[in-house]
């Protein structure tokens, strides 16, 4: 008989009285379960804990570093830099849980780790109530409110984690406990901007909002012949833009896989009235190709842009902030856009204004709050075959952008290969003195270390 390695033999001990599921390579759901949202991460994990709950994330935490492993943890795997997983560690997956409470009365909800922003946005919906959260429906509540959860209600009500009331923490040590303004509240001001650094997030507790469920939003489309008109167009109408208004540019690629366009997106939260004098000139500018903006439920509009992000698509990211959307900017997305390499990739260009650039950076560890435009990059294609050119592509466009950008970067876009003191500089600004510190007070070993990782002091 052949000996069992010590990660079965440590495994086995462990099942009996763990809740969820411990996965080896030779199980057969293991190949499923070890993929991302990214296609062009390819990891293989150790083992993987599919945990149904704190005590499974404690003993999955203590039972990896017994065994020497590091640990990568999933929430929903939306991350574009696959560090959600490792290759050799073990994986601590939350996507199992998804539980999602709402108190409608003290317009409050708690959602565990593993939740999904359509997850979280349906049972708040239930009740006409919503919190800022992703405008992709498939994103992770835990991973985008980690590192700053921008979404359509930005503008209005600020960031996810500005909307965060506690979290619940298993730190590196299996202590649970639970980060709030009135408990551990150093540690509270670090995980609302410090990603997974100082623990595994095993659920949220959000304020709620009155919203929809019918809003104002959708999509405005035009030939990318007109691309630079419509991107003036944007920066022009952002610069009046109401705290009840987001809005997003983008250069996109129509369902025919062929017709290249420029886009507005909007979401707007106010009343129905004055949604539709705030999208008004934006349905009558040019001759658009396409007009769908205008009533929507919400979870409609949160989850419109899902199809254009398919699971399995590979993925190869890059953004920069830029504090105005100059003619020069301007110039060089349209330019790098006409000779994009696959018809799934996009430029987004997300405007940054309101409640959410009305807070100090030092606040909380999320840095960024300065108006502007976050221009992403989205490097997006199916045939590893087209790896080198798209991957040329994103590197050349961001290269060309480089000159004209701010010295900020939003952490939750950065890929795999943005890492170092330089990165966390982009991110943190201010706040990386502090953030050291706690780490070495929280997590001094850094066994939570494949992320944006901030080393302990």
């Amino acid at each position: 008989m052949t000996p069992m390695s010590p990660v079965a033999t440590a495994l086995a001990k462990l099942r009996p009285g763990f809740a969820g599921r411990l996965l080896e390579p030779a199980d057969a759901p293991y190949d499923d379960a070890r993929h991302v949202h990214n296609g062009l991460v390819d990891k293989r994990p150790a083992f993987i804990a599919e945990c149904r709950g704190s005590a499974d994330i404690a003993d999955a935490v203590r039972l990896a570093q017994d065994l020497g492993l590091e640990i990568a943890v999933r929430g929903g795997g939306h991350n574009v830099s696959g560090r959600a997983t490792c290759n050799g560690g073990a994986l601590i997956d939350l996507s199992h849980m998804k539980g999602v409470r709402v108190d409608p009365e003290a317009k409050t909800a708690r959602v565990e780790g593993g939740v999904l922003w359509k997850h979280f946005n349906r049972e708040a919906q239930h009740f006409g109530l919503a919190t800022t959260g992703g405008v992709v429906g498939t994103t992770g509540v835990a991973g985008l409110t980690l590192g700053g959860g921008w979404g359509w209600l930005m503008p209005k009500h600020g960031m996810a984690l500005d909307n965060l009331l506690s979290v619940d923490l298993v730190l590196a040590d299996g202590k649970i406990v639970k980060a709030s303004g009135a408990e551990h509240p150093d540690l509270f001001w670090a995980v609302r901007g410090g990603g997974g650094n100082f623990g595994v997030a095993a659920s949220f507790e959000f304020v709620l909002h009155d919203v929809g469920p019918m809003v104002t939003g959708g999509l405005v489309a035009h030939p990318f012949d007109h691309a630079r008109d419509v991107l003036r167009f944007l920066r022009d109408t952002a610069a009046s833009a109401p705290d009840d208004m987001m809005l997003v540019g983008g250069l996109l690629t129509a369902p025919d896989g062929a017709t290249k366009l420029a886009g507005i997106v909007v979401g707007h939260f106010g009343s129905p009235e004055a949604a539709a004098a705030a999208v008004q000139p934006i349905k009558q500018f040019g001759s658009p190709a396409l007009d769908a903006m205008g009533p929507i439920p919400y979870v409609q509009l949160n989850g419109l842009l899902d199809e254009s992000l398919p699971r399995g698509a590979r993925n190869y990211w890059k953004s920069h902030f830029v504090p105005a959307l100059t003619d020069d900017v301007i110039d060089v997305l349209v330019a790098s856009y006409a000779r994009r390499p696959s018809a799934m990739t996009q430029i987004v260009i997300e405007h940054f204004h309101g409640a959410a650039t009305r807070i100090a950076p030092t606040a909380t560890a999320f840095a960024l709050r300065a108006p502007g435009f976050n221009i992403l990059i989205l490097g997006q294609w199916k045939d590893a075959a087209d790896d080198r050119a798209n991957i040329a592509w994103v590197k050349e466009t961001s290269a060309a952008l480089q000159p004209l950008s701010g010295n900020h970067v939003y952490v939750n876009y950065l890929d795999a290969d943005e890492t170092g003191d330089a990165a966390l500089t982009q991110v943190y600004g201010p706040n990386v003195k502090r953030l050291r510190e706690l780490k070495k007070k929280y997590d001094p070993k850094n066994v939570f270390r494949l992320n944006v990782n901030i080393p302990p002091a």
